[in-house]
């Protein structure tokens, strides 16, 4: 399955940005989708999924303030972003897995090629 995260953006403290990541080539709802961010001079960290049954798990620094969604009729999942920090600038990028919800980048065996959020103070 091939992805494309889009939706990024330069956004002010306390603003919002919904990204949303398009998936070709394979059946979506067969797919565990993640985010992940990677913030300059910093490793790539989970920030959310979303399994087969729309069961979600958050990064604790997110939960309350982003939420993960998907709708399978499009092939397309969301993150909707609210309450934004500067903290949460960093590239981000949608994965896919075929099995259960996973917060580690290695069981991710498809990435998209990320979008930049930046959250000015």
């Amino acid at each position: 399955v091939q992805l494309q995260a889009s939706g990024g953006g330069l956004v002010q403290a306390g603003g919002s940005l919904r990204l949303s990541c398009a998936a070709s080539g394979g059946i979506f709802s067969r797919y565990t989708m993640g985010w992940f961010r990677q913030a300059p001079g910093k490793e790539r960290e989970f920030v959310a999924t979303i399994g087969l049954s729309d069961t979600t798990y958050y990064e604790d620094s997110v939960k309350g303030r982003f939420t993960i969604s998907r709708d399978n009729a499009k092939n397309t999942g969301y993150l909707q972003m609210n309450s934004l920090k500067p903290d949460d600038t960093a590239v981000y990028y949608c994965a896919a897995r075929q099995g259960i919800l996973a917060s580690s980048i290695g069981e991710y065996n498809y990435w998209g090629q990320g979008t930049q959020v930046t959250v000015s103070s």
